[in-house]
This record gives C-alpha cells, structure tokens and sequence, in this order.
C-alpha cells in the first residue's frame, strides 16, 4: 500500500525553541491549522539521531509548509512500553464485552462530537480534501467504532461443538477465542486514520492491549487518534502510540515481545517484517497494496461505470490500495466509455483545499510517490503509450500534485499496468470476450480488489468468481474497505491475513478447543489398556454399523455387536451412554421434524 521507507533528514525541521518563538510571533493570527506544538512535550535526549528522533516534523503535502513537531518515543523504553501492555492487558482481559463495549461507545461518541475537527487534521496532514477525509475516513471509522463495540461478544462467543458419532458420545467439545495479549499495528500515510483505527478498535474489543505506530509521515493523525482513545478511559499503557522511525519501532516490537504484528504497507517492507517476525515466531497479518482491474462489460450502464472510475481512480489522488489502476472495456463500448471518461476526467477540479468545497482532488502525500508516478507514466509514454485525457491542477504554487490521467494503447509491458503506481493514473485496454477480458484482470501478482461492470448480475457473478483477488464488488469499486462487516483482504503479493468483519476480531484472537467427558464415572475408555481380543473384536465391528452400505448390513452388524457388549462390563456401561447419546439425537431430530410439517401446515 504505502512505501514503509524512512524519510530523509530535513534541514527545514526546527528546533524547539525556535517553535517556541515562531509560536509567539503568530499568536495575533488567528488560523485554522492544526498545530503539534501545544502538545510538544520536553525530551531527556536532547539531540536527535537518524535512527532513534525525539521528534518528527508534521508538513502540509500541498504547501510543504511545517505544522509543528510531534514529539516521538525512546525506543531504549520499550521493553517498559510493552510490560505495562502486559500488565493493564490483564486487567482489560478479565472485563466483560458488555464493560469494554461501554467504554468503546465513548470513543464513538467523542468521534461523533469532533468529526469535523478530526477531518481538518486529516486533511491538512495529508493533502485530500476536507470532504474526502470525513467521508472515506472519518464516517466509516465512527460506524466501524460502533459495529465492533456491538457485534463481537456475538462472534467472539464460545461455540460448543457436538459429537460426531457414537464413539465419542461422552465427548463434548468447545471453542473459546483468547486475546492474544499484545498487538502491534503499523499504520500507513494513505489511510493514516481509518486503517489503524479500526485494527485498534477490533484489537481493544477481542480482549487485547494495543501499540500502534503512526506513518512517520503524519504524525498529527497519530496524535488525533490518541486523543480520541483517550476519552474511553482505559487503563494506562493499554493502547499506546509509540512514534518513530518505522524500522526501529517495529524491531522493537518484535524483540521485546509483541505476541502479533499487523502492518499495512509495501511489499517489500511486509516480507522484511514477515523475516524478522519469524525469528520470534510472532503471528502476522500483512495488507500490501494492490493493482486492481475494472472489467467494463457491453451491457453495462456506462455513465454509472466512468463515475465509478473516476471515483475509484483518482480518489485520494489515486493513493488507495484498492484504487482502480487497470481498466478493460469491450472492445463494442469502447468508443463511448473513453469519451465519457475523457469527459469527466477534464471536469475534475484539482488543487489544494481552502474551505470553498471547490476542490474535488487534491495532491499526493508524499513526493517520493509523485516521483514514482512520473517514471511509471513516463516509461509508458516511452513503450507507446498516449495520454488520452489529462486534467489540470488549479493551484501553480501547489506541491506534490499530479494531474489525473487516462492513458491507452497500454499493455502488460509497462509499469503501469503490472506495478502498483499509486497515483491519479488509469491505462484502459480493449477484450473481446469474457474469457479474455477475466486471463487479462488475472494477468497480475496482485489480488486485492476487483469489480465488474454488467447489468446481468448472472453474468457479472460468474465472472466474479473467476477473479484472483480477495474482494470482487459488481457495478462498483472503492467502497467496500468502508463495510464493517465486509472481511478485508488479498491474495497473491497482497497480503495474507483478513482484517475487518468477524473475520477480522478472529484475527485478534487466538483460538482453543476445550474438550469434556461426561462420564468420568466410567472408569476406562474402550481404546486404553489392557488389550482384549473381545474390544478388538468390538471396535472391527463398529465401522460396519456407522457405516454400513446398506441398511440390512447395519442391522447384521449390530446384532453381532450387542452379545459383545453385554459381556464385557466397560463396553456395556459405554454401550449405555451411545445409547442415551442415539435417543437424544433422535427426539431432537423428531422435534425438528415435527417443527417442520407444522411450519408447513400454517403456511398452508
């Protein structure tokens, strides 16, 4: 998803003091920006090193301008950052869901109080526009909030598991979910406030203490969310934000005793983590991007699909792991999609946000990712490619823009098409047939999302299930990460692990099976010593009656059973219980039966 890469010194980070005094000299403006300072604290180290800083720099993506210093923590103080996990993790553990849900909502509702506070600080932090940060950020986090508040005792709850059959009649069985202890969740720049937080939520409710990095390169979202996980009063050190320089934060995770990690970033970050988590055998779940095809069926209702691009395109300036970067139309419809996409592409307003609601795209986060942007496109352009529509950015002094982009005459060649870009950029190629257009969606080492654009949803679910990805959606694309109960995850290079749904609380939790004999009074199992030819006998026997071809073959083997098990006391006191065990079964399938012709009757 994002590139986990530590960022270069700056020589435009400042010093604390001098904060200070350009903090004096503009206290007679009034603004608007969120600012780090008032929650700069003083820091023993004193000097910063590349590796451990006592502080990061927050800038604004669309101006460069600095918005403060967040200050970072001693990675030298993990081991006591973790023990008090441990320690307030126990506590936490032993609530009941009903206490953890009550202290949850007050997150929820604090979110509810501050959303629009909280979106300014996302926008301005990463360069999206105010709207976009509320709707794609903020509104599913508050729903996500509540959902996990309310719905994981149901799918957290133990499940008993019955027996199979009559030789473990006495055997009952089930299965309790157990908090892991620890979690660690590294959060990206793209998403830096939805992704982590809805890990963090699931990680609360299941029972968990929780530590989570910021994306070094908005560490004002950072401090948003620990203010907000403050207002639920949870017991100290249970859920942490440890800052700092990616690598050596999740190093010391993982050296020090965090029982999972959960990352969402690159590939290649996610499989360096997935070694160094091997040492320790720490569990991961990793979320590594994507380069997701849009298959434009003849039948579809094209404006709704060249929306649906748009959208998905070049929403967050392009900076989704699930954002549309491959589009295959048919080849019958071709003419007339491109012309609406083109039409729609030129209509986008791009710029940086200034409160106008006039904005529709803003920039890109990071320059190193613009960078990325420019060579993919370039390398295109270079193999063949044609810009076919391209829009314009409003604002010339703006940093970190990059204007949305369709190119055609693309093919799996270029980076374009077989990289994840991760930028306002979209290459549409032409299919003749389902078949072809499912080989070409295929044609990656990618397998997040997908969707399909067709009014036949017969049609377009087959095709569906054809698609290697994790998440197929039809007649839209770029939603679904908003779904609480809609498991997140990708095959392939992105990613393992499932997060998000029951699916995702699962992940929080280690699972244990419990098993019980109902009749310790029975003091021999038939399978333990002393071995007898007449259990032996017994046991060769037993096969033919579960099982028997025929219902004439059952009986004959039971009746040749029942003189054995009257003649040897263990296998006569378990013959009564299989028996107690059959007639149980058997009234609670009458009863359903009965049930049944009944329903039947009244409906009738």
């Amino acid at each position: 998803m994002s590139l986990e890469q530590p960022s270069k010194t700056t020589n435009r980070t400042k010093t604390l003091s001098q904060q200070k005094q350009d903090s004096k000299k503009s206290t007679r403006k009034k603004s608007t920006k969120p600012s780090a300072t008032s929650a700069t604290r003083s820091n023993s180290r004193g000097v910063d090193s590349p590796k451990n800083p006592s502080h990061l720099t927050a800038y604004q993506p669309s101006t460069g301008e600095s918005l403060g210093l967040v200050e970072c923590i001693n990675v030298e103080d993990m081991p006591k950052i973790i023990q008090e996990a441990k320690n307030a993790q126990k506590i936490w553990g032993a609530y009941s869901f009903e206490k953890r849900t009550k202290q949850i909502l007050a997150i929820r509702d604090y979110m509810i109080d501050h959303a629009e506070s909280i979106a300014k600080v996302i926008s301005i932090s990463t360069g999206k526009t105010f709207s976009d940060a509320l709707q794609t950020e903020v509104l599913p986090t508050i729903v996500a909030t509540d959902w996990y508040a309310k719905k994981s005792k149901k799918h957290l709850a133990k499940k008993r598991i019955n027996p199979s059959n009559i030789l473990f009649a006495n055997k009952f069985t089930y299965l309790t979910r157990i908090p892991f202890g620890v979690v660690g969740i590294v959060s990206p720049w793209n998403y830096p406030f939805a992704i982590p937080f809805g890990e963090i939520i699931m990680g609360l409710m299941a029972g968990n203490a929780v530590l989570y990095r910021p994306a070094e390169e908005t560490p004002l979202v950072g401090q948003e969310i620990e203010k907000i996980i403050n207002a639920a009063n949870l017991p100290q050190g249970l859920c942490r934000m440890t800052l700092g320089r990616g690598p050596e934060i999740s190093t010391a995770w993982l050296q020090h005793g965090i029982d999972k990690l959960f990352f969402t970033g690159s590939v290649e970050v996610g499989k360096l983590l997935m070694k160094q988590a091997s040492e320790t055998l720490t569990p991961v779940s990793l979320e590594l991007g994507g380069n997701d095809p849009m298959i434009v069926l003849e039948d579809a209702n094209l404006e709704r699909a060249a929306n649906g691009a748009i959208w998905a395109g070049f929403q967050n300036s392009g900076q989704s792991c699930a954002a549309v970067e491959r589009i295959y139309v048919h080849e019958s419809v071709a003419s007339e999609f491109l012309f609406l996409l083109k039409e729609k592409t030129l209509q986008l307003r791009q710029g940086i946000d200034r409160g106008n609601f006039d904005t529709d795209v803003g920039s890109m986060i990071l320059e190193r990712q613009l960078n990325t942007v420019k060579q993919h496109v370039d390398q295109a352009l270079e193999k063949g490619a044609t810009i076919f529509a391209q829009g314009k950015i409003r604002d010339a002094e703006g940093k970190n823009f990059y204007p949305a982009t369709v190119l055609t005459n693309v093919n799996h060649e270029m980076l374009v098409m077989n990289q994840e870009t991760f930028g306002p950029v979209m290459g549409v190629m032409t299919f003749g047939t389902d078949k072809e257009a499912i080989r070409l969606a295929n044609d990656s080492d990618f397998g997040l999302t997908s969707s399909v654009w067709t009014m036949n949803h017969k049609r377009g679910k087959r095709i569906a299930e054809q698609l290697e990805t994790g998440i197929t959606t039809i007649n839209d694309h770029l939603f679904s990460h908003g779904m609480s109960e809609l498991p997140w995850f990708g095959w392939k290079n992105s990613g393992m692990g499932v997060t998000h749904s029951h699916l995702g609380l699962e992940e929080m939790t280690q699972i244990k099976a419990v098993n019980y004999d109902i009749a310790p009074q029975v003091n021999a199992n038939v399978w333990w010593f002393p071995i007898r030819k007449i259990k032996t006998e017994t046991l060769l026997e037993v096969p033919h009656v579960l099982f028997g071809k025929t219902l004439k073959n059952k009986l004959e083997s039971l009746q040749s059973l029942i003189p054995r098990l009257t003649k040897d006391p263990l296998l006569k006191e378990k013959a009564f219980y299989a028996a107690d065990y059959l007639q149980e079964k058997g009234i609670k399938k009458l009863r359903k039966t009965v049930q049944k012709i009944r329903k039947k009757g009244s409906v009738g």
